[in-house]
């Protein structure tokens, strides 16, 4: 009888344990989960992922939820053609340092970004050169397309009525230059100035004269009205008709 007592014991303490973890279950399955930090807090939402020169972005979503690896993560339906190894990426999570791990199905990182700058994360890829994810504070306008902005615009100083139509063309002038033709009855400043090419220069329209100096233009309050930078005593402007 002596040597049952310690197999009786077992088999209660093991039946025991059972009862236990049976009653526990709900409890352990109803604890609450921590809280994403508040690095990973500050990512939720939509940002722009994108090349060096932002000639290839797509937009990329943040979210806290559980993922198959990491937490949830969204990419808009052009990133897998401008950027095919998105097609690995299942999820993200923020790491030691505040670093940006972009996940594969293994939990291996596909990208690691650093923070460069508030709102500003770089990582290199090869084949890629150096990939971002900005907000859009940080991004600040798209790169506009040369295709977007050919046609007639009337050259505008000061206040006053148009002094010159100029017409951009998309036919190549040169290396990056593209064509661009004077219309008759310019005024003398623009005359002068002998306007030959023009191109784009990530945000702003480069317009090249005949001595080789040129004019630039940024994008004023309307898609269609160019400022020339930097900003002179009276407005001029480039207005697209």
């Amino acid at each position: 009888m002596a040597s049952t007592a310690p197999r009786l014991l077992a088999a209660g303490g093991l039946a025991l344990g059972l009862a236990l973890g049976v009653a526990l279950a709900p409890v352990l399955a109803q604890a609450p989960k921590a809280p994403p930090s508040e690095a990973a807090t500050a990512m939720v939402g939509s940002w722009e992922f994108s090349n060096a020169d932002r000639d290839k972005r797509c937009t990329i979503t943040f979210a806290t939820d559980a993922a198959r690896r990491g937490m949830k993560v969204e990419f808009d339906k052009a990133c897998p053609d401008v950027f095919p190894f998105i097609k690995e990426v299942v999820g993200w999570s923020i790491a030691e340092h505040d670093f940006l791990r972009l996940l594969d199905a293994k939990g291996a990182p596909v990208l690691e970004f650093s923070e460069v700058e508030s709102g500003m994360y770089e990582a290199p890829k090869p084949g890629e050169g150096i990939l971002f994810i900005q907000s859009a504070a940080a991004a600040g306008p798209a790169p506009r397309a040369a295709e977007e902005m050919a046609g007639e615009w009337d050259v505008v100083r000061g206040a006053g009525n148009p002094i010159c139509r100029l017409t951009l063309a998309t036919t190549p002038a040169g290396d990056q230059e593209l064509a661009l033709t004077v219309k008759p009855g310019c005024d003398q400043f623009v005359t002068r100035f002998a306007p030959k090419t023009w191109q784009m220069d990530r945000t702003e329209i480069v317009i090249t004269g005949a001595r080789g100096t040129s004019w630039r233009f940024t994008e004023g309050d309307t898609p269609t009205t160019w400022q020339r930078v930097p900003e002179g005593p009276e407005p001029f402007l480039l207005v697209k008709r």
